[in-house]
């Protein structure tokens, strides 16, 4: 699975820096740390981690909380993040698709059915950062299109609160004009901007008042890394402080 993973990523980022152009390197440093990390990275025939000497991954892994704008955003992060162990939900009938499901099969995506129970998918949310794998999840749930950032929904809360995994808040902003862009036939900028990762802080169990603070103010990290005219209806909570949010 190694090799076909590295022969995917190889093949997968090759079109995805023809078709775009990208900018990641905010986000790949933010996961960087002194030290090779442990569990979440592929390791080399040697059993050192891939990638030489001076720098690594940090060796917890964490909940990317990542706008929602097209189906680009999470193949950007996952190529351009490898090898770090990273994978995202990815809506369940999308595995009809042969190729999709091939895809999503090599990078270990986590199917979710919106239409159904959640359990399983916070099981296997649960299994997969166990596991070290970094998880993708957009808290608006559908697609912004237009990059205004959406209301969100608590499941990410749920998770990271069961999970007790950091949040780290990722937003893009460009790949709105994505389909305008290959129209033209123009590479389309992709901009990823990171915040502060964080835990949520609550004595005992939440109440559903609580939980809807908690994505209030998690949702106001993203738009706070956004551009104004993006913020949607989290344009204030960006300026405020957070009560049930502790950085790391």
């Amino acid at each position: 699975m190694n090799l076909r993973r590295a022969v995917v990523n190889t093949i997968l980022k090759a079109l995805l820096d023809t078709l775009c152009e990208i900018d990641a390197t905010e986000f790949v440093e933010a996961l960087r740390s002194p030290g090779c990390g442990t569990g979440n990275r592929l390791p080399d025939d040697s059993g050192a981690c891939a990638g030489g000497t001076g720098g690594g991954f940090p060796a917890g892994p964490m909940i990317l909380a990542v706008n929602h704008i097209n189906f680009l955003e999470v193949p950007i992060l996952v190529t351009h993040s490898y090898p770090l162990l990273l994978t995202g939900l990815v809506k369940s009938e999308t595995w009809k698709n042969p190729v999709m499901a091939f895809l999503f099969d090599t990078y270990k995506a986590i199917p979710i059915n919106r239409n159904g129970s959640y359990l399983q998918t916070f099981r296997n949310v649960r299994e997969a950062i166990e596991k070290g794998f970094f998880v993708c999840i957009a808290p608006e749930g559908s697609r912004s299109k237009n990059g205004i950032l959406r209301r969100g929904k608590a499941g990410i809360v749920q998770l990271a609160l069961i999970t007790g995994a950091p949040v780290l808040p990722v937003v893009h902003f460009g790949g709105e004009k994505l389909w305008d862009n290959l129209r033209h036939f123009r590479r389309t900028p992709f901009r990823f901007r990171v915040g502060r990762p964080f835990r949520f802080k609550y004595e005992g169990r939440p109440d559903r008042a609580a939980r809807e603070i908690m994505l209030t103010e998690l949702m106001g990290q993203m738009a706070a890394l956004l551009p104004e005219q993006m913020r949607g209806v989290y344009a204030e909570q960006a300026r405020r402080d957070c009560r049930y949010l502790e950085f790391l």
